[in-house]
């Protein structure tokens, strides 16, 4: 909302953008009835890690910045008509990393595990492999296929008149 008041007050040179921010849903922020400017505005609703996941599209190299500084925000902005999708900050990045970091076992765990798995027995053998069986195959493909018919002294096959031919009946 406060968006759009920002560019309602800018007046009739961005009347287009007004439009185009009107097409998209509006979302409801904590100063509706006391605008602020659109930047703080949309700064004050990805606080808080950013619940909501949203994205941020802006040409303002400020807010851009801003954004920036904070973890775990995908950035947009328009190059030459396109749009583009900005790469991870430095931020967003170490912060996924420590977020991996303690998702994973750590070391105590990991080596207490190894032992529990020896009392037990259950540590597979580095040393020892199995060969893996030969499994009876098939009939050879080529020994099952039909035998020709064999032509006769005119180098014609012999005559489809001799022979009548039984037509299937179809079960609908």
């Amino acid at each position: 909302r406060c968006v759009i008041k920002e560019l309602e007050s800018l007046g009739k040179a961005l009347y287009g953008a007004k439009l185009i921010a009107q097409t998209f849903q509006v979302r409801n922020c904590s100063h509706h009835k006391n605008p602020v400017s659109g930047s703080t505005c949309l700064l004050s609703m990805i606080e808080d890690g950013n619940p909501h996941h949203f994205f941020i599209a802006t040409q303002d190299q400020d807010l851009s910045n801003k954004v920036k500084r904070k973890p775990g925000i995908p950035l947009l902005f328009i190059i030459q008509n396109t749009m583009v999708l900005d790469k991870p900050s430095p931020k967003s990045l170490a912060f996924v990393e420590k977020l991996q970091t303690n998702q994973l076992v750590p070391e105590y765990q990991k080596q207490s595990i190894v032992e529990l798995k020896e009392k037990e027995g259950l540590v597979k053998q580095e040393g020892v492999k199995r060969r893996k069986r030969k499994r009876a195959g098939g009939p050879n493909p080529l020994s099952c296929l039909k035998k020709k018919k064999k032509k006769t002294q005119d180098g014609q096959e012999p005559s489809a008149e001799k022979k009548k031919r039984r037509k299937r009946k179809r079960n609908r």
